[in-house]
């Protein structure tokens, strides 16, 4: 009788998922870690982006495998993925705001994974490494002493967060049990202000066409005349505004609304200030740019990423709320299972998951507290000034071509301007513009992207790359005007 119950036993302990060598598992670890230093440190080199090789998208449609695969095996497949990333940790990936990366937070990695952390909560290291991680971040934006904040994937996340909260502020936090119900709130925002605004209202149950996109002004900054005249009308016909979102390096021209007034105009209104900060935000680092973010310390809530202008490794941002209490009674609520204690592991509450919708969360903050210690805000806050530096100088560069027109002000990182030539019409110039940035990509000079201002397509640089030199500037600039003089793709 008790033969079955032992074989069951000895089959139970077969079934863990350590190496049954741990030499041999070391030996393909340091080879997979050599690799990455080795892709890392030629990141300047070659083609900035390298299409997925179709042989290699047919090999892995493979059906689900049943059995083990080699260690060795398995690392090589992973090390013929290093070619063909998107590009972005190349000095010349101008594409979408993309941060490049930093060989340092390989360490940082390593780390995290073998700590297996799950941040939603309880009493351990990473916990506190967080906690310190956000309060760098409320003094570098200069938030008050009892703000909070969330170490999260992206701005995207950041932006539903806090706008929940200012959701449920507006509805005296009723709508956590009850639902939004009919109620008509509106917010508003610039029509440059990224898509994940509208997506977040979209999330909340608010419908993205309670966010009202004001107009720009010439600038690329929300219309500040628009605004309140948006806002009075809403009021008129009975809707509730409930929030304004500030930009702070708008995606398409790197455009900063005027935050102090904005400020102001929530103040009076009784609306909550939101800031969309994905990477002008962390111009606060460069005494340069900080004073174009001047009453960012006023919002409510600001969301941005370290991903991007901190190049810590993807993924990971940040949101930050002035109001800790606000805060906390839009996201605390536990089951019994997770009740806080004074004393062992269920101590050292609030927990994150009491300011955020997550409870399974990684150690996300360890990258971003080794990026910050490993180089100081000041090189980082560096790194910011040069790439303004860059942008504007090709700025200049535009400026003093023919061949070339600005479409948008040079406000920090991005640069827009477009080919221009002598006798085409408007969709012959978007069509030459469109297909002089897909050559650039294809043939592996530069990635840059486009996007359409004032109804004309631009070529649109963004800098965010602590690898970039004013050399590649001219690279790209150069090979532009070359193209400049090819025919558009039929």
């Amino acid at each position: 009788m008790e033969k079955p119950f032992i074989e069951k036993r000895v089959l139970a302990d077969q079934a863990k998922l350590d190496p049954e060598d741990w030499d041999v598992f070391r030996r393909s670890a340091h080879a997979m870690l050599e690799a990455a230093i080795d892709h890392m440190q030629r990141a300047e080199e070659g083609r900035v982006w390298t299409p997925f090789p179709e042989d290699m998208k047919v090999s892995l449609g493979v059906p689900v495998p049943q059995q083990p695969t080699d260690l060795d095996k398995v690392r090589e497949q992973i090390e013929t993925l290093l070619p063909y990333g998107v590009g972005n940790t190349h000095p010349r990936f101008f594409g979408w705001v993309h941060g490049s990366g930093s060989p340092g937070n390989l360490i940082a990695e390593i780390a995290a994974s073998a700590l297996n952390a799950n941040l939603g909560g309880r009493d351990h290291g990473a916990i506190y490494v967080e906690r310190q991680v956000v309060e760098w971040c409320r003094q570098i934006m200069r938030f008050p002493s009892s703000a909070s904040g969330l170490i999260v994937t992206g701005t995207s996340m950041a932006t539903v967060i806090a706008l929940k909260i200012a959701r449920d502020r507006a509805l005296g936090w009723q709508s956590r049990s009850d639902g939004i119900g009919n109620t008509r709130l509106v917010g508003y925002t610039s029509e440059q202000t990224h898509s994940c605004v509208a997506r977040a209202f979209d999330i909340l149950g608010l419908g993205s066409a309670a966010l009202r996109k004001v107009p720009t002004d010439a600038d690329y900054r929300l219309d500040l005349n628009a605004l309140e005249a948006a806002l009075a009308a809403d009021k008129a016909s009975g809707l509730t505004p409930f929030t304004v979102i500030g930009t702070a390096g708008s995606v398409n021209v790197g455009s900063i609304d005027d935050l102090n007034t904005l400020s102001a105009i929530c103040e009076k209104e009784g609306l909550w200030f939101h800031i969309d900060g994905a990477f002008g935000a962390l111009g606060m680092l460069c005494d340069a740019v900080r004073p174009k973010l001047a009453g960012l310390e006023k919002a409510d809530s600001v969301a941005f990423d370290f991903h991007k202008w901190m190049h810590v490794n993807y993924d990971a941002g940040c949101v930050l709320i002035r109001n800790k209490d606000e805060h906390l009674r839009t996201f605390s609520e536990r089951p019994e299972y997770l009740k806080g204690k004074e004393r062992g592991l269920a101590a050292g509450h609030p927990w994150p998951v009491d300011f955020g919708p997550e409870l399974s969360r990684g150690f996300r903050a360890l990258k971003v507290w080794t990026q910050i210690v490993e180089h100081g805000t000041t090189k980082l806050g560096n790194v910011v000034e040069r790439n303004c530096d860059q942008a504007a100088y090709l700025g200049d560069l535009v400026s003093a071509s023919n061949a070339t027109e600005l479409l948008a002000p040079v406000a920090l990182n991005i640069c827009c301007f477009r080919v221009v030539r002598e006798g085409m019409v408007e969709q012959e110039l978007d069509a030459l513009n469109e297909e002089i940035v897909i050559r650039l990509q294809e043939e592996g000079t530069a990635a840059p992207s486009t996007t359409i201002l004032r109804g004309r397509v631009a070529i649109r640089v963004n800098i965010t790359n602590h690898r970039t030199r004013l050399q590649d500037m001219d690279v790209l600039f150069d090979r532009i005007v070359t193209l400049s003089g090819t025919e558009p793709h039929p």
